[in-house]
């Protein structure tokens, strides 16, 4: 038996047998291979015996005459295309003697390509691998075994190729994305106020920088400082779009003079006609600090209430009876807002469910819930810590009593006025319920 291949008429000799073209497996693991090799030569069909491949590889032969042929004869079911360089190319200005090679790449870019040929045109060859060729053979060494081998050595490169190509161009999709959640994620403006701000965010999307939290933090002129965290149902990019587009319309309309009840009744507005669906909602807690620091206002739109931190008593929540709905839920709902007093020194923490709803042990159903986090918060200030530094060791907890991953978005803010973590430590509780 044997198989044709396109090998120079002076050196075959063997019994053959022609094997018409049909469509080979895109496989690379012994499977069939189909070439289309692209030459002039009127008696350029060349055969050799099949070759001594353990897998039983067959080379299969298509033949064109000339690019327009070749047009028409490249499927997908070819692996790869034989070019040879002596063809006459079109007329398209290239004055390189590598225009058909061109051509074809362009083409077929996703095939292999081999580039044929003679002896004494080696610098032509190599041009052709640097134009984007996977390899060159000569005309007058080139042998059954030798094509074998190149075909399916370019096949393999090829597919490497397109490979190392995805990844980079998937690499730069990554980066390119988080450079826009970055730019996405809010940049506190508290110029002039004698606040201390921190904040951490976690998505609970693989690989993301954003999800359907959001929170944002502003100082107004008349010195007030306006903050607001939100949680949109749901953990898609398009809930985390969704969140950013409310968070910036709150800035805008905060910075226009909007506050409680008419900032919230605007809110709804916006989600209602951004949504995808009825269905979606979104929860959010604002607070409007005085400009002496003492007094805040309260909006709960079916939001988890803060936690607060006063000078000389122990955590505790602010009051988040009758509180609103959440947004998008009742079309004529209303949000009340509540007064607070806050005193000299505080600390003001904000939070997402996110935080309070992980499991408290592997293989239990009860969760952290807010009097848990209570408990957690207050043991880790009775350790001294504060800022960015208490926000990182919440999360991290939160994570470990869950037993791993949160699944949901978390994002925790804390406003600080004065030192009470000292103070605070002092009032602390000796172990939480929950750590038992």
């Amino acid at each position: 038996m044997a198989v044709p291949v396109p090998v120079p008429r002076q050196r075959t000799g063997s019994t053959v047998e022609t094997v018409e073209s049909a469509p080979a497996p895109e496989t690379s693991g012994g499977g069939d291979l189909t070439l289309l090799v692209i030459e002039d030569d009127p008696a350029g069909t060349f055969s050799a015996p099949e070759l001594p491949d353990a897998a039983g590889t067959r080379v299969r032969i298509r033949t064109a005459r000339n690019l327009t042929e070749a047009e028409r004869l490249l499927t997908d079911d070819i692996q790869c295309v034989l070019v040879d360089l002596a063809l006459p190319g079109r007329d398209d200005g290239d004055h390189d003697g590598l225009a058909p090679l061109k051509h074809v790449l362009r083409l077929a870019p996703r095939h292999a390509v081999l580039a044929l040929a003679a002896e004494g045109d080696s610098e032509r060859a190599a041009a052709a691998v640097r134009v984007g060729a996977q390899d060159y053979l000569f005309r007058d060494e080139l042998d059954g075994r030798l094509l074998s081998r190149a075909i399916r050595y370019a096949v393999e490169r090829k597919r490497a190729d397109v490979a190392q190509r995805q990844l980079t161009e998937s690499r730069l999709r990554a980066q390119e994305n988080a450079r826009l959640e970055r730019g996405l994620l809010p940049t506190p403006l508290l110029e002039g106020s004698n606040l201390r701000f921190a904040s951490k965010y976690r998505p609970g999307r693989s690989r993301a920088l954003l999800g359907g939290d959001f929170y944002d933090t502003v100082r107004t002129p008349d010195g007030t400082v306006h903050v607001m965290i939100g949680d949109v149902c749901g953990h898609g990019p398009d809930e985390a779009a969704l969140g950013v587009e409310l968070r910036i319309a709150w800035r805008a309309l905060t910075f226009a003079g909007l506050s409680g009840d008419i900032l919230l009744s605007t809110l709804q507005k916006v989600l209602e006609h951004e949504r995808e669906s009825e269905e979606i909602f979104a929860t959010l807690c604002t607070v409007d600090i005085a400009p002496d620091g003492r007094r805040a206002g309260l909006c709960l739109a079916g939001h988890p209430s803060p936690l607060v931190v006063r000078a000389g008593r122990a955590p505790e929540l602010l009051p988040y009876d009758g509180g609103g709905p959440a947004l998008g839920l009742l079309p004529r709902a209303r949000w009340p807002r509540r007064e607070v007093e806050l005193g000299e020194a505080w600390s003001l923490m904000m939070y997402t469910d996110g935080l309070i709803e992980g499991r408290v042990g592997a293989g239990t159903k009860q969760r952290l819930g807010q009097d848990g986090m209570v408990e957690m918060i207050t043991a880790q200030l009775a350790r001294g810590l504060s800022g960015e530094e208490l926000l990182e060791a919440a999360v991290a907890q939160v994570r470990e009593l869950n037993g791993g991953e949160l699944t949901d978005d978390v994002a925790v803010l804390l406003l600080d006025r004065g030192r009470v973590t000292e103070r605070a430590a002092r009032t602390a509780p000796g172990s939480p319920s929950w750590g038992h």
